[in-house]
């Protein structure tokens, strides 16, 4: 059972960035591909971003491409969601996931330990 931690969410203006940190509880976490999603309307969740294990393979919605950046440290477990030039329509609550599989889903359905997830706010 893997957990996962996130934090670095809060409120912010346009224009702003932010970057989220997710924590894995286990070392194992480093084999994982690592996502963040987020609900939107009509959607439970939203892709975001995805990184394979050893990075060398990243995957972005249109919605945050080149505005947003992910990233992670194997020998943290963490993570990381680097967002720069949000908008009021990134409002939400970001989730961090991870499963065990040979290709990078964008699909929640695939991802097996999520997080409990962590706000941002953008006022315009």
């Amino acid at each position: 059972q893997v957990q996962l931690v996130e934090s670095g969410g809060g409120l912010v203006q346009a224009g702003d960035s932010l970057r989220l940190s997710c924590e894995a509880s286990e070392r194992s976490a480093s084999s994982y591909i690592l996502a963040w999603f987020r609900p939107i309307a009509g959607k439970e969740r939203e892709f975001v971003a995805a990184i394979s294990s050893g990075g060398g393979t990243i995957k972005y919605a249109d919605s945050v491409k080149g505005r947003f950046t992910i990233s992670r440290d194997n020998a943290k477990n963490t993570v990381y969601l680097s967002m720069n030039i949000l908008a009021p329509e990134d409002t939400a609550t970001y989730y961090c996931a991870a499963t065990a599989r040979p290709d990078v889903p964008t699909s929640p359905l695939r991802y097996i330990y999520w997080g409990q997830g962590t706000q941002v706010t953008v006022s315009s």
